[in-house]
């Protein structure tokens, strides 16, 4: 399977704090990548870092085989293909939820506005939120901003979508509905790479787990074996409080 993002030795630091450590993995065309692990672990650090909205302190970050943190990619034009749906939602509060969908695809991919009306209909349709489109922001609950955010992203047509927790500000009864929308597009093959507190998803939607702990990878591989059989201690320690075993 085509390989999408391959990290490669990658390391943050803030001053003396190192907050990513030699981080090795590789996400594949059609792949849904859960990264877990206790908060400060560095898994929101890593998906800034590749979305190139923190600069690594070192290592190499190759889309489709080129590394991105050289300085040489367009950076605008690669977060249109490595697209990111942050934890607050990042909405435009002053625009419609429609002129939201549709900003990105005119600045960025250039589309005329009928065109980006229509794709971005299409996406808000697509995640339940086409009722909406003449909302701002403000008059949603939590849950349809998120899933607002979704389409956003979705309108640009990325390759790969980077979800940086995309549950944890939403109040229980919401979360559902964004995770429902997450595993249709799951169902539809979109890549992805979820941080993510929600084990359920982890386990049931990913292909592929990585657990994190004190900014290195300490384990990875398919949900089956870091549910059920892992090898690390500390992986084990982790998910005892999830599954209480």
């Amino acid at each position: 399977m085509a390989e999408i993002l391959q990290i490669q030795h990658l390391s943050k630091t803030f001053g003396t704090n190192v907050v990513l450590r030699d981080i090795d993995f590789v996400v594949k065309k059609n792949d849904v990548t859960s990264i877990i692990g206790a908060s400060g672990s560095g898994k929101s650090t890593l998906l800034r870092c590749i979305n190139l909205l923190e600069d690594p302190t070192s290592g190499e970050i190759h889309f489709h085989g080129k590394d991105v943190v050289n300085g040489t990619v367009n950076e605008v034009a690669y977060r249109a293909k490595v697209g990111m749906v942050f934890q607050s939602f990042n909405l435009f509060n002053n625009h419609t939820v429609l002129a939201n969908c549709m900003l990105g695809q005119t600045k960025v991919l250039k589309k005329k506005t009928e065109e980006a009306k229509q794709a971005a209909i299409f996406y808000l349709q697509k995640v339940g939120m086409e009722a909406y489109i003449n909302a701002k922001p403000q008059q949603l609950s939590g849950g349809q901003k998120q899933r607002v955010a979704i389409a956003r992203a979705l309108a640009m047509e990325p390759e790969i979508l980077l979800f940086d927790e995309p549950t944890s500000a939403l109040d229980p009864e919401m979360v559902g509905e964004v995770l429902d929308v997450m595993k249709a597009l799951a169902k539809e093959g979109m890549t992805m790479l979820v941080v993510t507190h929600e084990m359920s998803f982890a386990r049931e939607i990913s292909s592929h787990v990585v657990f994190m702990d004190e900014g290195k990878i300490a384990e990875e591989g398919p949900p089956e074996q870091i549910f059920a059989n892992p090898t690390n201690l500390r992986t084990k320690e982790f998910l005892s409080r999830f599954t209480g075993k």
